[in-house]
């Protein structure tokens, strides 16, 4: 299952201002939740349906806005309020399992198969998480039920607000083939012009459309969107408390980046850290995890298993890149993180007819070498060639 907290931020500033005695529900007025609308640089974080019909959108300046509903009332964003409902709202369905993986403040995925056997069939219980969450919280959520996160997620965003929606296998060509490409979860805004280009206007289209045709434009990302087009997706939900078996570590960005090739030094930054860790505690990694957060705070992973456990710094990297050139939506990014899952304390390696088991050994002592001259005389030492002229590192050698 997939929930999804109804237009989270105006509905959370709403329930609160009725709790303190307000006489009308904003979330039935002229309003928008946004920033400093004086300096013309505040923007529009939420927006109530009124204010949407009348064309203001999430993300256009606080004075393109009001230009458009001159009527429209601005309410300043409250994040320590924002918090305590997400927290107030993830609790209620931890009472029913703790197979929560929470993507943003407010959206989570639910492994609801691990516990069907003690609440029964999935539509009846979604209408009860929807009611509770209601009458003890005062907001609505929508909930997508399908066999992996991928529907379900497509699934929870068909029709809003207050909805349950179902996108199981057999469903897909009826519920997501007919929808346009661009509403398909992970294609981005240049992705989807392109696709358009290439003549790929639905789902549908890209679903049978043969990889070797995507391939000279989208790389390695053309076998991905033609699986998400089939509603095909393995990702596991990754709860909150298998995090302590994984190393992971995030860094919050100086700027928004919307050029992923500007991301890779954050990412090979962020793959020495946690690789060093690793072969500090002697251990392999064998599931790689990128994650992204972009400027509404809403979080997106992905993950990738490998062949072979590892802890050299330079397979973990070049498996990031791959995962978030699949995952890349040409979108802004603000928080990016890498973590490593599965750990283990031996590496069963399987050579390949194809591989160099000499260079391979290569990296393995020049890791070993860095940890010891890092350990002894500091960062600044040593560090990678592809990061010498990175103000990334610099940010890492504190």
């Amino acid at each position: 299952m997939h929930i999804d907290v109804n237009n989270a931020f105006l509905s959370w500033t709403a329930v609160d201002l009725l709790k303190k005695g307000s006489k009308y529900d904003i979330r039935n007025s002229y309003a928008v939740i946004g920033g400093d609308e004086n300096s013309r640089r505040g923007i529009v974080l939420a927006k109530s349906t009124p204010a949407k019909k009348m064309g203001v959108v999430t993300g256009e300046t606080l004075y393109s806005a009001r230009k458009k509903c001159p009527a429209l009332r601005t309410y300043p964003s409250n994040y320590l309020l924002y918090k305590e409902m997400s927290d107030a709202f993830i609790a209620i369905l931890k009472k029913y399992t703790p197979d929560i993986e929470q993507v943003s403040i407010d959206e989570c995925f639910l492994d609801y198969g691990k516990v069907q056997k003690l609440y029964g069939d999935p539509i009846p219980f979604a209408y009860k998480i929807q009611k509770e969450i209601y009458d003890t919280l005062g907001f609505t959520v929508n909930v997508g039920i399908a066999n992996n996160k991928l529907c379900a997620k497509m699934a929870s965003d068909f029709e809003k607000p207050n909805k349950v929606h179902t996108c199981f296998q057999e469903e897909v060509k009826e519920k997501m083939w007919p929808l346009p490409v661009g509403e398909l979860f992970g294609v981005g805004k240049k992705s989807a012009v392109k696709l358009k280009e290439l003549g790929i206007f639905t789902i549908g289209d890209l679903a049978n459309t043969k990889k070797e045709i995507l391939y000279p434009y989208f790389k390695n990302q053309a076998e991905y969107y033609i699986l998400c087009a089939n509603g095909i997706n393995d990702s596991e939900v990754v709860s909150e408390e298998e995090d302590p078996k994984g190393i992971g570590n995030e860094t919050t960005l100086s700027h928004d980046i919307d050029n992923k090739q500007e991301l890779y030094p954050y990412l090979m930054a962020l793959s020495e850290n946690v690789t060093k860790r690793l072969r500090r505690e002697k251990k392999y990694a064998s599931v790689v995890v990128v994650t992204l957060k972009d400027r509404y705070f809403k979080r997106t992973s992905h993950q990738k298993k490998l062949k072979n456990a590892t802890n050299i710094t330079s397979e973990i990297y070049e498996t990031t890149k791959v995962i978030l050139n699949e995952m890349w939506k040409d979108e802004a990014v603000r928080l990016i993180g890498v973590r490593l899952d599965h750990l283990s304390e031996v590496s069963h390696h399987q050579v390949s007819l194809f591989e160099d088991i000499e260079e391979r050994e290569e990296k393995n002592s020049l890791d070993q070498t860095i940890d010891e001259l890092q350990e002894k005389y500091g960062k600044k030492v040593i560090k990678k060639a592809s990061l010498m002229e990175s103000k990334v590192q610099k940010k890492y050698e504190k």
